[in-house]
């Protein structure tokens, strides 16, 4: 064979080809079947979904929209057949997913990037949802629900209004400003703080004022000269202008919005329940470097530190989410103290306790230490990532109350 003959049998086969020959006989890879469906990009057989040539899909955009819908779910969030597989394991066998993920069986599970992104942000809509921060009654507000600066504001202006007497009115009011006082004390040193506990405060002697003078119009002329303090806004020594000028700025925000709030908790419910799964998707990380400084010695990659990060916080999202679910059903189908609210009762209980344990039995199984080594670091671990959530909540608060 000449050169130009053998040059010419390596030539690849161009476009205008591949679309004369859409379809190519069968090979020894591509099975017995006669006729093969051939890659319409580069015209090799079609062993997949996916070109195992050239990575080009089977499928392009041009279908029917509700197999576009579920495609995307899929892509998004994994959830097909693996979800079944997934969610009963995550609930009931801690650590199971994680030494499965670490032992390589992998695809047979949704991925832990997408159980934790589509489990938190679920949790979170779904009480966001169900919560009402407006009325007495609603389903998932306990008292004292929504604290503002460590204050429950509603519940201080709730007794205030149903005072019935200038004398009540007046202690109630000096009871809550001793309490906000308390905690500017304890607080003193965080930023922000005291701007904000000025805001509550004014409400207070607002709300207070308004009751007196619905009770007695006459005493309520100068009951309380501080009524009308301006809040003073947090300033910084030696800052630069810029900073300090920002700083007033979020203040005044802060109290004008504090005063929304007063009319409309939802507001802070809403911000509050949008801006929690950015903090914890900011305090993951956190949370398996801890764990890598816990387990040091066991020479593990930081990313299975992070594996063990996104499991754990994926089991609490879904019992969030669990607990959020069995609130509701509790009040809309069952009345008070009888057995099936019992029943409620003691499946919310026995969630609750099952969370810590969970996450101890987890750890002890991922990390195969004894229960002293495990106990000891499993406590560590809870109150740093305690302080480090508490703190995390704290600023998204403030954030929350001063972008609304």
């Amino acid at each position: 064979m000449s050169e130009n003959e053998t040059l010419t049998a390596q030539e690849p086969v161009s476009t205008e080809r591949q679309e004369e020959y859409p379809v190519q006989t069968g090979s020894s890879d591509a099975g017995d079947s006669p006729n093969v469906a051939a890659c319409r990009n580069c015209g090799e057989p079609l062993l997949g979904s996916h070109c195992y040539a050239c990575g080009q899909p089977t499928k392009s955009l041009v279908r029917q929209f509700p197999e576009m819908i579920g495609d995307f779910f899929n892509s998004v969030f994994g959830l097909d057949s693996r979800i079944t597989r997934t969610i009963v394991p995550l609930l009931l066998r801690p650590g199971f997913l994680t030494n499965e993920y670490f032992a390589g069986r992998q695809v047979r599970y949704v991925s832990p990037v997408r159980l934790f992104v589509f489990l938190c942000l679920t949790a979170f809509f779904v009480a966001q949802l169900s919560s009402d921060w407006r009325s007495d009654d609603s389903v998932n507000r306990p008292a004292g629900n929504a604290l503002i600066g460590g204050v429950d504001l509603p519940s201080v202006e709730h007794n205030i209004s149903e005072a019935t007497s200038v004398a009540e009115v007046v202690r109630l009011r000096d009871l809550a400003l001793k309490e906000i006082d308390g905690i500017a004390k304890e607080d003193a040193d965080m930023p922000g703080v005291r701007g904000l506990l000025n805001g509550v405060e004014q409400i207070v002697r607002r709300h207070a004022q308004q009751r007196i003078a619905a009770l007695d119009p006459a005493s309520a002329a100068g009951d309380d000269p501080q009524q009308q303090v301006a809040i003073d806004p947090p300033r910084i020594d030696g800052a630069p202008t810029a900073v300090n000028t920002w700083l007033v700025r979020q203040s005044t925000r802060l109290a004008s919005n504090i005063e929304r709030i007063e009319r409309d908790p939802n507001l802070l419910k809403d911000a509050l329940f949008g801006a929690i799964p950015s903090t914890l998707f900011i305090a993951l990380p956190f949370f398996a470097l801890m764990l890598s400084l816990l387990y040091l010695f066991k020479r593990r990659l930081y990313m299975e530190h992070l594996i063990v990060a996104l499991h754990s916080h994926a089991f609490l999202s879904l019992a969030l989410l669990l607990i959020v679910i069995l609130f509701d059903l509790r009040a809309w189908l069952t009345e008070p103290h009888t057995l099936p609210q019992a029943l409620f009762n003691l499946a919310l209980l026995a969630l609750a306790m099952w969370m810590p344990l969970y996450l101890l039995l987890m750890q002890k199984r991922v990390y195969q230490q004894g229960w002293l080594a495990t106990s000891l670091k499993f406590t560590a671990l809870g109150v740093g990532y305690l302080i480090l959530i508490g703190a995390a909540a704290t600023f998204t608060a403030l954030a929350s109350v001063v972008s609304l």
